[in-house]
């Protein structure tokens, strides 16, 4: 390790995080550094080379969100191998060596309940052109709108191309290298892919009936915590809603802290009851995201996204030197979507029928035995004796289901998603008895079967 640190110092031009980071680019360039190799301490490497340890956690995180290096738990920093494709946990989850009669696996919506489009593309006469690239990227109109719905007033709003990529932007605009995140446990994977992506060290904490489990959280927030993720509304994958009451109860462990909280509400119209939000306590440091795309359509693209006034400023920066805006003929399809009476009705019906569905199917679950918490949304969390197991079995009948362990952050039973909301009721008692029956079978070696 010492010889690497002497490599990394004699290529070091200046005492800086990016005077580091390009050293440590020169050392992969030169072939000292090679795809998996580990990176000296942060600690250690700060000692030798007579810098802060924030200097060399800056200098990581800015190869982290180049894709030069990455986290692999224990063993620390490596080299990341940018020849070949990543396999990131969203992968794994929806990832299959077959394709399936019945695909319960893929979190997505019912295409035959999304809104119609007739009406809002004959409104639709043209593509409209700003007055400068540097207009307002929200539309005035929908601006009005959403805040007529937000669950807070929010200090400032842009709109952005769906909720993960607003998590990207708030994640690479406010995380360094190591800081320490908290999410649900179980939570999506790619949440936890964006997180591993920018060098966070991911803390997960339970979720009960009603959303994160304060005296967990508590404990977590014993060292220093820069933000949490959330997803206050249909949580994928349990379908848990957090209270207003455990909202107001998270906030007051938050108040007087500088932790950004950052919530996803992904699911947005089809997830029941309005959000609790912890920015109605915390206005000046929560992030609230909410998408359109599986109530409205996922080829809109389009999220809105709130937050404290300087860091949506930053972030409408940095999008200029990218896509500049999210397209405001977009835009204008989701504010008739979001104010026609007609395409109001239709979401409202999406929203009735879904949970229809997911209760009918936990219902059937239940009778068979099975247990299954939560109850918004698309998604049921099924506990299962064997994971692999009752993949496998399913898969032998032609249904998918996604497996629980990409959406595990802390050691847990075995679990794995189904998107019920995909089923007609009528499917839903055949479909139930194969899950159940799925869900009680052993691996090698197991008496059940």
């Amino acid at each position: 390790m010492r010889t690497l640190i002497s490599d990394i110092e004699s290529r070091l031009d200046e005492p800086t995080s990016k005077g580091l980071a390009a050293a440590v680019g020169r050392a992969i360039r030169d072939g000292v550094l090679s795809p998996g190799d580990r990176l000296p301490p942060i600690r250690e490497l700060a000692h030798e080379l007579t810098l802060s340890p924030t200097t060399v956690s800056a200098a990581w995180g800015l190869l982290t969100r180049a894709g030069t290096l990455r986290t692999a738990g224990r063993r620390g920093t490596v080299v990341a191998d940018t020849s070949a494709p990543r396999t990131g946990r969203y992968q794994q989850a929806l990832e299959h060596p077959t394709t399936f009669a019945l695909d319960l696996s893929t979190g997505v919506p019912d295409a035959s309940l999304l809104p119609g489009l007739g009406g809002a593309l004959q409104a639709l006469t043209t593509a409209g052109t700003p007055h400068s690239y540097l207009d307002d990227p929200v539309l005035p109109e929908l601006h009005d709108v959403l805040l007529g719905s937000w669950p807070y007033p929010p200090p400032a709003l842009t709109v952005v191309d769906g909720t993960m990529d607003g998590l990207e932007l708030v994640l690479r605009t406010t995380l360094q290298y190591g800081d320490r995140v908290v999410v649900e446990h179980p939570s999506f994977p790619p949440i936890l892919d964006l997180l591993e992506a920018v060098g966070a060290d991911v803390v997960g904490v339970p979720l009960d009936d009603e959303g994160l489990v304060p005296d967990a959280l508590a404990a977590a927030l014993t060292d220093p915590v820069r933000a949490i993720v959330l997803q206050p509304r249909a949580h994928n994958p349990t379908g848990v809603s957090m209270s207003a009451a455990r909202a107001k109860e998270l906030g007051a462990l938050l108040d007087r802290t500088d932790v950004l909280v950052i919530e996803d509400d992904s699911t947005s119209a089809l997830g029941g009851a309005d959000p609790a939000s912890i920015g109605v306590l915390l206005p000046g440091q929560t992030v609230h995201l909410r998408s359109y795309s599986k109530s409205h359509g996922p080829d809109l693209r389009l999220a809105a996204m709130s937050g404290p006034g300087p860091l949506i400023d930053e972030i409408r920066h940095r999008r200029q030197l990218g896509q500049g805006w999210s397209s405001r003929l977009l835009q204008r399809i989701l504010l008739h979507l979001l104010t026609d009476p007609a395409s109001r009705g239709e979401v409202d019906h999406a929203r009735e029928t879904y949970a229809e569905r997911r209760s009918a199917f936990a219902t059937a679950l239940a009778l068979e035995g099975v247990e299954t918490g939560g109850g918004d949304g698309l998604n049921a969390w099924v506990p299962v004796l064997d994971e692999a197991a009752a993949l496998m079995r399913l898969a032998s009948q032609g249904v998918g289901v996604a497996p629980g362990s990409p959406f595990l952050v802390l050691p847990d039973d075995p679990h794995v998603r189904v998107t019920c909301g995909l089923l007609d009721v009528a499917d839903i008692p055949p479909v139930a008895a194969a899950v159940a029956a799925a869900a009680r079978t052993g691996g090698w070696g197991s008496r059940a079967r």
